[in-house]
């Protein structure tokens, strides 16, 4: 069974269709890059898959559930999580508080002024593993809006790991950084899917992080899907080279 199955979906906002007949299929423990130019549609594609939008047709499954109708809210309960190319962090808090807010909503603590010592712990553990996971341990302490800007990432994409997804979405992760802040994103993503096994669909511009790290690559032009294949497929695909890639002079 698919993690997610997109299947003609189309938006349209008054009289401008922003994505039209789209469908895509993610499988379990892969990897898609959405790429595409400015104005591709990535972005109201995401909130479509995420739930911020609902579509104006077609539908959206996620493990074999009917979701098309249900808000962003219910799909992170269902085991959906998604960062954002403008880095959504509590910037006052430290890094280890970011993360412990969203593995207290994991563990549905969400509403208690107080936790026992019991629940506590198991808190606590979560956070330290996923700081871990992250390769931020050494920065829990650190209040995030002290952060480089690549840190600042990584700790999102921690307060998203904690709430345990099964399907993870990445919006630009690595948007506004130097070489070797990508370079360490890429890494950290690389991990999650390779040796974790997680199934992640991105969006991001930067191809050398794409064809780096994707299995399959989705390309939207103008609201529609122009092209679906392996790295390889797209890098060789005429349509994709004039739209988006660029030809070889």
């Amino acid at each position: 069974m698919s993690v997610l199955e997109v299947r003609g979906v189309t938006k349209a906002f008054g009289s401008l269709v922003a994505v039209r007949d789209v469908s895509l299929m993610v499988e379990p423990g892969e990897l898609r890059a959405v790429i595409g130019p400015n104005g591709a549609g990535k972005t109201t594609f995401f909130n479509l898959i995420s739930g911020f939008f609902p579509p104006t047709s077609g539908t959206i499954a996620f493990d074999g559930m009917d979701v098309t109708r249900v808000p962003a809210h219910k799909r992170v309960a269902l085991g959906m999580a998604r960062t954002f190319q403008i880095t959504e962090i509590f910037p006052e808090l430290s890094v280890a508080e970011n993360v412990q807010i969203s593995a207290e909503v994991a563990a549905g603590y969400r509403l208690r002024p107080w936790l026992g010592r019991s629940a506590a712990a198991e808190v606590r553990n979560t956070v330290d593993e996923i700081l871990t996971l992250a390769g931020i341990e050494k920065k829990g302490g650190r209040l995030v809006g002290e952060l480089s800007h690549g840190d600042q990432r990584a700790a999102e994409i921690a307060m998203a790991l904690a709430l345990k997804p099964r399907l993870l979405l990445l919006d630009e992760p690595t948007a506004g950084m130097g070489d070797q802040e990508t370079y360490e994103i890429t890494q950290l993503i690389r991990r999650l899917h390779r040796d974790s096994k997680r199934t992640i669909v991105l969006i991001e511009h930067d191809m050398r992080v794409v064809f780096h790290l994707a299995d399959r690559i989705s390309v939207l032009d103008q609201g529609r899907l122009l092209a679906e294949g392996t790295p390889a497929e797209i890098a060789a695909n005429e349509a994709v080279q004039a739209a988006y890639l660029g030809k070889a002079a």
